[in-house]
């Protein structure tokens, strides 16, 4: 009987075997701290560059630069403010927990050895159908299966994806940002493009009133030892506000069309076929579903998204491909919102969050092995229970109710 360098107690018949098993291990715990400082490089390199920005900005041009008491004082006040949102917007991005599938979507292990010891692949399906006839999915992918997760093992809600790097399904990923050391998605998007707006606006607001400055360096009418700190600085605001325009640009694009990068790139497909237009529902309703429905909170860095990341409306759910969307009534009133018909579900709950995890360092999907299949699904009712409903039968009688 001995002990490995773990701490972990063996005995004779698998000691030299277990010895070497929890050496390996042993070894490996540094290179996983390695690993976890790697990931947050990006973060720290931002945060420095911020830092140095603040002392370049307030010390060397405001306190040390500028002369007049008026035009300090207003340089002053209006950086802090650009500065305090920034930061801020960049806080929640980065520890916004991942909002992960919910445990109803997620095979029993005697589900799964059934699913596994199918005999024919229509089997497989036939079973996952019978498992997921309650679940609120309507996306497919191009196999026609449901889409279905094999290494979490659970049904894929809609516009759900499987990053690699935290290594969880991500409930409407748009993708894993290594200078946010997190997933972009339904739990961050909106504290996303607002880092993204107010990044550009503090490099904008950083580079316009540095420039007369710059420009007095330049003509030899200002010198001294803060010169290089205050040219530099205009330099790098200039460049960080060049690429932030395109990248914020795209993501207003994406945010007016209600898509995400990775439907950008494949189509979300439907019981239809593949329809790239598939979650549109009016760029204001679209705007909306990021930013929420109180216009206070709209440009604030809390959370007011709508829904709760597993379902969303779209035009097949209706017949004939209606959408009539004229309001969305808030979900803080009832355990559902309508707006013209369309159910959203309760916002999100945190219960159905989990922390940030170690994985591999690139998001994919699992490819052919994952569908979506549109049938009868659950809506909680007043009493907080579920209902089952027909889908057809369900927007009917929400159509007819509008007539």
């Amino acid at each position: 009987r001995s002990t490995c360098p773990a701490g972990i107690k063996v005995n004779s018949d698998f000691n030299i075997y277990l010895d070497m098993m929890c050496q390996k291990q042993f070894e490996r715990a540094p290179c996983l701290l390695c690993i976890k400082f790697v990931k947050w490089l990006p973060v720290l390199f931002i945060l420095a560059a911020t830092v140095w920005s603040y002392y370049a900005y307030v010390v060397q041009l405001c306190i040390l630069t500028v002369e007049n008491d008026f035009t300090r004082a207003l340089y002053l006040i209006l950086y802090h403010i650009f500065f305090s949102v920034f930061l801020w917007s960049y806080w929640q991005t980065i520890f916004s927990e991942i909002a992960v599938v919910p445990k109803r979507f997620k095979l029993s292990p005697s589900d799964v050895d059934k699913l596994e010891t199918a005999e024919t692949e229509d089997a497989q399906k036939r079973f996952l159908e019978s498992f997921a006839r309650d679940l609120p999915v309507f996306c497919r992918n191009m196999s026609g299966g449901l889409r279905y997760c094999e290494k979490c093992q659970h049904i894929k809600p809609d516009r759900a994806h499987h990053c690699s790097v935290c290594g969880v399904c991500v409930l409407k990923m748009d993708h894993h940002c290594p200078w946010v050391n997190n997933c972009v998605a339904f739990h961050n998007y909106k504290f996303f493009i607002l880092f993204l707006n107010y990044a550009l606006l503090y490099c904008l607001y950083v580079a316009l009133t540095v420039l007369p400055y710059f420009i007095q360096f330049f003509t030899h009418d200002l010198t001294g030892l803060g010169k290089f700190h205050i040219l530099f600085l205009f330099f790098v605001a200039v460049m960080f506000a060049i690429s932030l325009v395109s990248l914020f640009g795209y993501h207003c694009y994406l945010v007016a069309l209600n898509r995400s990068t990775l439907e950008s790139f494949r189509a979300p497909v439907f019981s239809s076929g593949p329809d790239k237009n598939g979650f549109y529902l009016g760029k204001y309703n679209n705007f909306q579903e990021v930013f929420g429905d109180n216009k206070k909170k709209w440009f604030l860095p809390v959370f007011s998204s709508l829904g709760d990341g597993v379902f969303y409306p779209t035009s097949h759910r209706l017949p004939n491909n209606i959408v009539s969307y004229n309001t969305m009534a808030s979900t803080i009133a009832s355990p559902t919102s309508l707006g013209d018909g369309i159910n959203y579900p309760q916002r999100l709950i945190d219960e159905d969050t989990d922390q940030l995890i170690g994985g591999r360092q690139r998001w994919t999907e699992s490819g052919d092995n994952e569908t979506v299949f549109a049938a009868p699904f659950q809506t909680p009712t007043a009493n907080g229970n579920l209902e089952k409903n027909n889908q057809e039968s369900h927007f009917a009688k929400q159509i007819n109710g509008m007539v």
